[in-house]
């Protein structure tokens, strides 16, 4: 088949320190770059336009509903969705012009790279941190409840993966993963909440935070990530009390 057109389309809230960058490593591949942005109070809107993309505003109903709604504003129907703080490798872009020349399966997968306070990790599970981010939006949809969000296609398709990474970066500072954390385990304590998953015990508390620990740093080799690896994996297990920390005061809070 003829190459398909491609469109990249991003969400973005408060993202001036990053749009450029993402916007300049994915217009070589794109057929068009639009933006949906959550009303930025910053640069974030005038960056994209002058970048060349199309900027529609629409207020943030939560990750799934924000990033089905930005696959619809696009005008093609094969999309690649990224965050505003990841850019795409020389080796992933060509991969990507090799799928729209001669598309496959539903969608396709890429792996992300993460920069964590200025070093790659490559360790703790968290590359290759594999992403469906390329896809025929006809034929699956975005998912998830509160928070961990993923494009899902239809059960009797197929899906492929890409070569080449995503550069993620991800935070600038311990501070800033730490604030991140804090807003994300409040999301998590709530999607537990709507599951119906109220029941917090000290296995939850100690000994699954000690699993993430242990489990990242040493079965899945972060400790070769350096200070990197062992922040990735404190703070994850800081995390994971956190949230059902949070989910056991709203049980006692609950009428």
């Amino acid at each position: 088949m003829p190459q398909v057109p491609l469109s990249v389309v991003i969400i973005t809230f408060n993202e001036e320190a990053n749009i450029a960058r993402c916007l300049e490593a994915a217009r070589p591949i794109a057929d068009e770059l639009v933006v949906v942005d959550s009303f930025s109070t910053d640069r974030t809107a005038e960056i994209c336009r002058q970048l060349g993309a199309r900027v529609v505003q629409h207020a943030f109903e939560g990750y799934v509903e924000q990033k089905n709604y930005a696959t619809a504003q696009a005008q093609h129907d094969y999309v690649l969705q990224l965050d505003a703080d990841e850019v795409l490798t020389d080796e992933l872009r060509r991969s990507i012009r090799a799928a729209t020349a001669n598309w496959q399966h539903a969608g396709y997968t890429l792996a992300r790279l993460t920069n964590y306070c200025g070093s790659w990790v490559r360790h703790g599970g968290w590359y290759p941190d594999r992403k469906l981010r390329l896809y025929d939006r006809r034929l699956g949809a975005w998912q998830g409840l509160l928070l961990h969000e993923r494009f899902e296609v239809q059960p009797s398709q197929t899906v492929g993966e890409l070569a080449g990474d995503a550069q993620h970066y991800s935070y600038n500072s311990v501070e800033q993963h730490v604030g991140q954390l804090n807003r994300f385990t409040n999301i998590a304590a709530d999607e537990l909440w709507l599951r119906g998953k109220r029941q917090v015990t000290v296995f939850h508390l100690l000994l699954k935070p000690w699993w993430k620990f242990v489990h990242g740093y040493f079965f899945r080799l972060g400790f070769l990530d350096g200070f990197a690896g062992l922040c990735i994996a404190t703070i994850s297990a800081w995390g994971v009390f956190l949230k059902f920390a949070k989910l056991k005061t709203r049980k006692r809070l609950a009428p």
